[in-house]
């Protein structure tokens, strides 16, 4: 009977938008975190054949035969990459992006990964870092005798060191934009890289060429949504055990008289 199989890949589907919504829900206090949405499709339709009938109106034929689905599967799961709030916290070296692109940081692998995460510090040989002690590209050293670190609109890492009074430029933070930003892979730790779906990217100054302004001294929120998740969460539920009820009623029905 296929209201067996397709009321169990309707609970199949839903379990796994539980699991996003859930995860969504886990991150919603995870700095530059960006929610996630899945997205179904229907399966194949399998068609049974019957003659064509004709209508009320003389000549008029109706075409013949049944299309019965073959129930859900979940096509994909996507980034919403829409901004989240930006929240002060006056840490000299936590910066926001206010508008499109990412902070470039250098893996230990030598590869570059991508992030909104802006909540940086100074290691040890006074270059800036990730929290996970990553190098932030391009690599940016603070003197050790510096007393001011002012990091403006457009990038540019102005310190002021001790027995000076006018500041000197120390180097220019840029930030990378995508063709596709969605088409990113996320690796976890707040970290991404390119993909061929997100096309290369491209380095530019902060406040050009359709890249967001930095601003120092605030951080990046996660976009979620608490009272959407929780409504989107109670909406997968209910499809949940509607589909669960489908099961229910197909095997009633295949049950044998003067069973069940």
């Amino acid at each position: 009977m296929d209201a067996l199989r397709i009321g169990a890949s309707g609970m199949m589907a839903q379990q796994r938008n539980v699991e996003v919504v859930a995860n969504n829900l886990a991150n919603m206090n995870t700095t530059g975190f960006q929610r996630r949405r899945t997205e179904f499709h229907d399966l194949i339709y399998k068609n049974s054949a019957r003659p064509d009938g004709f209508g009320s109106r003389a000549g008029e034929q109706v075409p013949g035969g049944v299309q019965s689905g073959k129930g859900v599967d979940m096509m994909s799961v996507y980034r919403v990459v829409e901004q989240g709030s930006l929240k002060q916290t006056d840490n000299v070296f936590d910066l926001a992006i206010q508008g499109k692109g990412y902070f470039q940081v250098q893996l230990p692998n030598g590869e570059t990964a991508y992030t909104r995460d802006g909540t940086f510090q100074i290691d040890s040989a006074g270059q800036l870092v990730t929290q996970d002690g990553f190098q932030v590209l391009p690599g940016i050293s603070v003197p050790v005798d510096a007393v001011d670190v002012t990091i403006n609109a457009a990038g540019e890492v102005l310190v002021k060191q001790d027995g000076t009074s006018v500041p000197s430029n120390v180097g220019a933070i840029q930030v990378a934009v995508f063709p596709n930003e969605g088409g990113l892979r996320a690796e976890g730790n707040n970290l991404f890289t390119e993909t061929p779906a997100s096309g290369g990217a491209a380095a530019v100054t902060p406040g050009q060429n359709g890249a967001g302004a930095i601003l120092q001294g605030f951080i990046e929120t996660s976009n979620v949504n608490p009272v959407e998740e929780i409504a989107e969460m109670i909406r997968a539920q209910r499809a949940y055990d509607m589909n669960s009820k489908v099961i229910q009623t197909a095997d009633q029905m295949m049950a044998p008289s003067g069973g069940r």
